[in-house]
């Protein structure tokens, strides 16, 4: 695997939705603010806070001041509180956004050395890249020099044997259920030592 191939997968996931928004801080766009962070279209948010969907329009579109029982319904709808919908969130503040990947659905990028299968692909703005690899490199020999990039990972084995190989440390051997923690700006490559390729669970920070 080429240096970078692993910085690609970081920028595929920062190309998603990297502008901020510059709409006024009123109800409305508070309220668009928290359906988008959901990734859900009009219909489904209302449907979800059990509103017509015209009733949501309008209230994101300032054309409708919603009474307390209809903000309740919001709130439920949107897995916050009440004054969560007057709060501008600040960083870290929960936000109650979610993403399923069925086994299978995920984005696949295939390189010479791993499979990846990109997770949490509907999600814009994260904070880390989740992605499952097929590690089919057997040998150092067949990368090009280490693998670096910007933020901290995570490895954990989920089928085989690897040998984590990185600049400062000796190489690791770990099997299903091991895992690791690293500095990815330090050099770092991983081979299968199993007949069949192993699979691994990486999780990168983009922060």
């Amino acid at each position: 695997m080429k240096p970078q191939d692993a910085t690609s997968l970081i920028r595929i996931a920062r190309e998603n939705g990297t502008e901020e928004s510059s709409e006024p801080l009123d109800l409305g766009a508070r309220v668009r603010e928290l359906r988008k962070a959901q990734d859900w279209t009009l219909e489904q948010a209302a449907n979800e806070a059990g509103l017509a969907r015209s009733t949501l329009s309008k209230i994101e579109n300032g054309q409708m001041s919603p009474t307390y029982d209809a903000l309740k319904k919001l709130a439920v709808g949107l897995r916050i509180s009440v004054p969560q919908l007057f709060t501008q969130p600040e960083k870290g503040q929960v936000n109650g956004r979610m993403s399923v990947t069925k086994s299978g659905e995920g984005s696949e990028h295939a390189t010479a050395t791993y499979e990846h299968e990109l997770l949490a692909g509907a999600l814009t703005k994260k904070q880390m890249l989740p992605y499952r690899a097929r590690v089919r490199s057997r040998s150092m020999e067949e990368f090009d020099g280490w693998v670096r990039h910007d933020g901290e990972e995570f490895l954990y084995v989920l089928t085989g044997v690897v040998r984590l190989y990185t600049e400062f440390y000796e190489p690791v051997e770990m099997r299903r259920g091991d895992s690791a923690y690293y500095d990815a700006t330090m050099g770092h490559n991983v081979v299968s030592v199993s007949d069949e390729d192993a699979t691994i669970l990486w999780v990168t920070s983009l922060a």
